[in-house]
């Protein structure tokens, strides 16, 4: 828990480089998710740490409050009204509170979610996971490029630990087979997981392979290359948030060139 509160902190002072200086009309910009612009990425995060604190502080409460949540889409539009002073004001106390509270919980503790309950560490890497994601999203209105960091491998987790949700939420089979990833990490070594000798494998950068995983990236704009069929038709359908299947992105460029056989 202390090594990913530690890197959850670092990837939200990322995330804070990105608003520091952003003027009031920087945030009504429009990013690669249809119909959001900054600001839908910044309270979308500021929401759900509110969320995530009822959630650790009062699973009861947090269960009622379900039902009057509708979408992602609707809470963003509650939230575009706000000035950009208070928007951001929001994000930092949230993620503040949040990060104080999660600081409190033992890694094993189960946490109500929107999807299935979670234990606390894969909650806290929840919340690293979705500041990543939508940090990219503003980055790429921002036209900013981001150096990734070594805290991709708990985004990497969080994706090959979410494959059978990948097809569960989409009503779909997951084949028994196993399905090796290796990945080259930014600063050198290989993040890796699954089965040494799996037949199917995922091999890449570990950008891409999050970039995939979060739907950030169409796979055909990566070099993710794939072997056997159970990798391949995971890597099409990759999804580790929670939530209904996602729409993805559209390809920027042609054939997808990363198939083995």
């Amino acid at each position: 828990m202390a090594e990913l509160l530690t890197d959850l902190r670092a990837e939200t002072a990322s995330f804070e480089t990105l608003l520091h200086d952003l003027r009031d009309g920087d945030w009504d910009r429009p990013t690669p998710a249809a119909g959001w612009a900054v600001r839908d990425q910044v309270s979308h995060l500021a929401w759900f740490d509110d969320a995530a604190v009822l959630a650790a502080t009062d699973p009861g409460g947090y269960r009622a409050s379900l039902a009057a949540f509708t979408s992602v889409d609707d809470v963003a539009a509650r939230a575009r009204g706000t000035a950009p002073a208070e928007l951001h004001a929001w994000f930092r106390a949230s993620r503040a509170r949040s990060l104080e509270v999660f600081a409190t919980l033992g890694a094993r503790d189960r946490l109500p979610w929107f999807g299935p309950d979670m234990s606390a560490a894969s909650f806290v890497t929840a919340r690293l996971m979705e500041t990543w994601a939508h940090g990219q999203d503003v980055a790429d209105a921002l036209g900013v490029t981001r150096e990734p960091t070594a805290r991709l491998r708990h985004v990497a987790m969080m994706g090959f630990r979410a494959r059978p949700y990948s097809f569960a939420v989409r009503g779909l089979p997951v084949s028994a087979e196993p399905v090796r990833v290796e990945l080259a990490m930014p600063g050198g070594g290989t993040w890796t997981a699954g089965p040494p000798d799996a037949p199917s494998f995922v091999r890449g950068t570990a950008l891409d392979f999050c970039l995939v995983v979060t739907q950030r990236i169409h796979l055909s704009d990566t070099g993710l290359e794939r072997e056997g069929e159970p990798a391949r038709a995971w890597m099409e359908i990759a999804q580790c948030f929670a939530g209904p299947p996602g729409k993805g992105r559209s390809p920027k460029s042609g054939a997808n060139q990363g198939d083995s056989g």
